[in-house]
């Protein structure tokens, strides 16, 4: 093992290489955890979570299994996988203790740990089309609804705020196309309907405030460890466009909001990215261009990025050469495609005199893996045949009762658990509408009706009817020609008064940071 500061990955006895270990001087240059289903991708994940740990990194990673929740518990000498383990570390040299590790459990839901919310503006128009699967001529829709709440000072906190938004421009589109181009109704109401759709999801509970401070992901204890911070998954996977985005948002989130480091003795927060499939999956080109900055950029900020996916394929080239710390676990080659796969993964690794790349990756067993992780100067290591060493923690998910018991005794406990509703878009739009309403009622009271006209309207009639976003109904009974008119009337001088504003605002809005979230700003 290194005498630098390292965390033991595996070691090997007649069959296998040198003992593995990952200098945590380069643990910010990201890694990969590759292999078939059941080939014991969870258990590294698990051990590496378990190292940063114990070397003072916290660590965030999504349980999308279940399984992950046993790093708050220690392992058993009386588990069915004791003797099993026991006789592992005997193998590779590990003298094995069980022990417990300081964790913080999340939920986007709330049931099985802390809310994590964020507000429409951090997430931005970027990644909030690609959470609702928006067209190009949509995104530009979003684009424009983004820009106008900056410059009119709309804050888009939860849903509820672009919703109400996205009326206002329905209802003001001449002035606002004359100002930004076309925006067409039947994109207004594509936007209306993929938002419903996601709130059927459940994603209405991830918007909102109190938003998540970053600095609650890289807690320590007072012992020194850092806290593994565990995103319960499993619900959240039923909505993989949900469950990519948001880990997407966080991760633009850390790059943006904090300083350049440089190269630290170790990582300030490790982010394991599983099913990493589904971040790129159908993602347009311009996002992955992003995805692949910010993977280049943000190691300069001390963040170290995991991914953990099925098959190396699953990661584009550009960020599959950025990742230098890799545990291959076994690639099934059962078809053409997957041979393909499986001899391109090879030719990722450097060369072993002593055996096959491509054949060690085939033949490799649970629990072992095809290892090359970085050397002293960032140098790539060869490639070693590996048997992974076992877990201190549990293996598998602790009981429920544990978990409340942990929650209750979590720092954290309180900070996020009541929603905060403050001004915001939806409110102020409804304060415009209500004083249009309050100065139409004014002069319609100080106004002589017109020659041979009278004004049938009801004094309680307000400005506001017909609006969706209040509850009222949408389409109004025809009223007299007058009424009409007069309404029309107030309907034009609010426009006319609000593309003044447009021209007013020129240049005031909000500056965005890489992937579309605003720059420190809530």
């Amino acid at each position: 093992m290194s005498e630098e500061p390292s965390i033991f990955v595996g070691g090997g006895g007649p069959d296998y290489g040198v003992p593995q270990s990952l200098l945590l001087g380069y643990g910010n240059r990201h890694g990969l955890i590759a292999g078939a289903t059941g080939t014991g991708k969870t258990i590294t994940l698990q051990i590496l979570a378990e190292g940063f740990s114990a070397a003072g990194v916290p660590v965030f990673l999504s349980d999308v299994k279940g399984d992950l929740s046993g790093l708050a518990a220690a392992g058993s000498a009386t588990g069915k996988l004791h003797e099993p383990f026991m006789k592992r570390a005997a193998t590779i040299g590990l003298d094995l203790t069980y022990q417990a590790f300081p964790v913080t459990f999340w939920d986007l839901f709330g049931a099985q740990g802390h809310p994590i919310r964020a507000t429409v503006a951090e997430m931005g128009p970027l990644l909030l089309a690609r959470l609702l699967e928006l067209t190009e001529a949509q995104e530009g829709v979003l684009n424009v609804a983004f820009r106008l709440a900056d410059e009119e000072e709309l804050p888009l906190l939860d849903l509820k705020d672009l919703q109400a938004l996205l009326v206002f421009i329905a209802e003001n589109a001449a002035a606002i196309s004359a100002r930004y181009g076309l925006v067409a109704s039947a994109s207004i109401g594509a936007i209306q309907r993929r938002l419903l759709v996601l709130e059927n999801q459940g994603g209405t509970a991830f918007f909102g405030e109190p938003a998540l401070d970053l600095e609650d992901l890289m807690q320590r204890d007072p012992d020194g460890r850092g806290r593994i911070n565990i995103l319960a998954s499993d619900k959240l996977m039923h909505s993989p466009r949900l469950y990519a985005t948001f880990l997407l948002w966080l991760l633009s989130e850390l790059f943006e909001s904090l300083p350049e480091v440089g190269d630290p003795e170790k990582p300030k927060l490790v982010f394991f990215f599983d099913e990493a499939h589904l971040l790129f999956a159908d993602a347009p080109r311009a996002l992955v261009q992003k995805v692949e900055q910010v993977a280049r950029l943000i190691r300069s900020k001390g963040v170290g990025v995991y991914f953990i996916t099925q098959n190396p394929a699953d990661v584009p080239e550009n960020i599959l050469g950025q990742l230098g710390n890799r545990v291959q676990h076994a690639l099934r080659a059962f078809t053409a495609k997957d041979q393909k796969d499986l001899r391109l993964a090879a030719q990722t690794y450097r060369d072993n005199p002593d055996f096959k790349t491509e054949d060690a990756i085939r033949e490799v067993g649970t629990g072992e893996a095809v290892t090359s992780l970085l050397e002293r100067k960032g140098i790539p290591g060869v490639v070693q045949r590996t048997l992974i060493r076992p877990p201190s923690s549990q293996v598998g998910p602790i009981d429920p009762a544990l978990r409340a018991q942990l929650m209750v005794m979590s720092p954290l406990k309180g900070k996020y658990d009541t929603l905060i509703d403050r001004d915001s878009a939806y409110e102020r739009l409804r304060a415009r509408e209500q004083k249009a309403a309050a100065e139409a009622a004014a002069q319609a009271e100080v106004a002589p009706p017109r020659q041979g006209q009278t004004d049938l309207r009801p004094e309680s009639e307000g400005f506001n009817r017909g609006r969706r976003y209040d509850g009222a109904p949408s389409n109004p009974s025809p009223r007299p020609t007058a009424t009409r008119r007069s309404s029309d009337s107030v309907g034009e001088a609010f426009a006319k008064s609000f593309a003044r504003q447009l021209g007013s605002r020129t240049g005031q809005a909000i500056v965005r940071g890489v992937l579309g979230s605003l720059f420190k700003k809530r």
